[in-house]
């Protein structure tokens, strides 16, 4: 009997041995609801990452998808009802103009995405074969009008030059359909999908030509002041889910699975084409010649009338470099 209560006493003693050496069942996480801009898609691979590998509750995070529009998220993010959102820089600045106090904290996408496509046949393989021609816009707003103008602006050309047309987000179509001798894509997804159909193209990248500040993750003035662990804390998940992602495509995509309804292998492609746009020596980094040019082009756009006299405040990289750390 003496034999059968020590053996008890040994694995009760155990067993609250290894319950006092095991981490405490998840404390409770901060959930962030962060507006994503456009829908569910590969091209979310990082955060997908990020959530799926636990790095985001490592840091006491649990992320709620929210694919609204960009504006929404820059609007919540300005008023403080949300802490973060993802944003493209030219509408950063243009709702720091407004009295927005946003502030970009990471530069998820290194080269801007949006290009023009056409038809091999068409000829249209640099700006200057644009002249005359039939191009087709998803509207005269956003990243892809910016991109654009950028484009033309770079090679000293306007939009007098061209014969600019407002198709919706109908691209492939109005290529195809022969409505329009070129497109305004994002690189990562239009061109893709005609590649996919055996068409041969010629893609010209705005990045080839200028660098504009593409998409990232947005916080405003008053979450830095009080509470800037919650910014670093997301910044190191992301970069870690985004480093992942870059260092094994096959996988995230197999991730990004469990978050976009209905995925399959055919939109593979898709993240194949972001890979490049999200490399850096440093990832996340954010050029401060890269915000002067964007707002250089906003001004010469008319979207802005003078320079701000705080750009340096609409971005950081203080939490890509403590990330890093």
């Amino acid at each position: 009997m003496k034999h059968i209560l020590l053996i008890l006493a040994l694995i009760l003693a155990v067993g609250l041995s290894a319950c006092g050496g095991a981490q405490p069942e998840n404390e409770e996480l901060t959930t962030i609801r962060l507006p994503m801009g456009y829908v569910a898609d590969p091209q979310y691979a990082p955060f997908y990452v990020a959530v799926d590998r636990g790095y985001f509750a490592e840091e006491g995070l649990a992320i709620e998808f929210d694919y609204s529009f960009e504006t929404d998220g820059i609007a919540l993010v300005g008023a403080n009802e949300l802490p973060l959102s993802v944003a493209s820089g030219e509408q950063v600045i243009l709702a720091r103009a407004q009295g927005l106090p946003v502030v970009y904290a990471m530069q998820w996408w290194q080269k801007y995405p949006v290009a023009v496509a056409a038809l091999a046949e068409a000829g249209i393989r640099e700006p200057a074969d644009l002249v005359g021609r039939k191009v087709g816009v998803p509207g005269f707003f956003g990243a892809s009008y910016v991109g654009l103008v950028g484009l033309l602006s770079a090679n000293g050309l306007t939009l007098d030059d061209i014969d600019a047309n407002e198709i919706g987000f109908n691209q492939v179509e109005s290529l195809l359909t022969g409505q329009s001798e070129a497109v305004v894509v994002y690189i990562n997804n239009e061109p893709v999908q005609l590649r996919d159909r055996g068409e041969d193209i010629d893609v010209i990248a705005v990045a080839d030509y200028i660098d504009l500040v593409a998409n990232g993750i947005l916080t405003n003035e008053q979450t830095i002041a009080e509470n800037p662990e919650l910014v670093r804390s997301f910044v190191r998940a992301l970069t870690r889910g985004l480093a992942d992602t870059l260092a094994d495509p096959d996988a995230a995509y197999e991730i990004s699975k469990k978050f976009v309804e209905g995925l399959d292998d055919s939109r593979k492609g898709v993240l194949e084409a972001s890979l490049p746009l999200w490399e850096a020596e440093q990832l996340g980094h954010t050029d401060p010649a890269a915000w002067q040019q964007t707002q250089d082009l906003l001004i010469e756009m008319g979207l802005l009338s003078g320079p701000l006299p705080d750009l340096d405040k609409t971005y950081t990289n203080d939490f890509v470099e403590s990330a890093a750390d």
